[in-house]
């Protein structure tokens, strides 16, 4: 005879029918655990493998030339072979005073462009087309011993008063310059330097 109490229980199965699919179901977690958990190392070993480039970049200190100090810092990651994506993350880490605040006032989108982050630095340090130009009127001939040092000085404070700051891959060698009339060399190289300043 079959015992009353019994018959609500009589149509559940359950849940595991022995220890050999509990063992399987363990198994499945454990598995989509590791796969998760070697995701997550395999994105830390890419972004560490990138972030190598900043631990041999020495950090700016409140003495450097702020905008000196980031075209070093482009030239580092070029050679170095950062990619362009991890540069403003690397910069953060390396920069101090107005420079660290600069991009601490950037939303946290913004703050992830190389570009944008480097214009606000600038732009906080008051380092632009017009400082350049204010630079340049600025110098005066007497202070400059050396005639082609200060020539050189005055092309690039011109250059960066027309252009504004170099961008990253900019070369300074060979630029080219307004064609005045009876001038055939249109670069800055040092064939272009009159005999008399050497």
């Amino acid at each position: 005879m079959e015992d009353p109490n019994l018959d609500p229980y009589a149509n559940m199965q359950p849940a595991a029918t022995g220890p050999v699919d509990v063992l399987g179901q363990n198994l499945q977690v454990l598995a989509q655990i590791l796969d998760s958990q070697q995701q997550i190392m395999g994105r830390q070993l890419d972004w560490f493998q990138h972030g190598l480039a900043s631990f041999k970049m020495p950090k700016m200190t409140k003495d450097d030339d702020p905008e000196a100090y980031i075209e070093a810092f482009e030239r580092h990651a070029l050679m170095t072979g950062l990619g362009q994506s991890y540069w403003a993350s690397q910069l953060r880490a390396l920069v101090v005073g107005k420079a660290q605040a600069a991009y601490r006032a950037l939303s946290r989108e913004d703050a992830r462009d190389y570009k944008l982050v480097k214009q606000a630095i600038l732009y906080r340090l008051e380092i632009n087309p017009e400082h350049y130009c204010r630079l340049f009127r600025a110098k005066k001939g007497s202070d400059e011993r050396r005639p082609r040092v200060l020539l050189q000085l005055l092309r690039d404070l011109l250059d960066k008063c027309r252009t504004g700051p170099r961008s990253p891959g900019r070369s300074n060698r060979a630029r080219t310059v307004p064609k005045r009339p009876g001038r055939t060399d249109t670069t800055l190289g040092p064939a272009a330097h009159p005999t008399h300043l050497r």
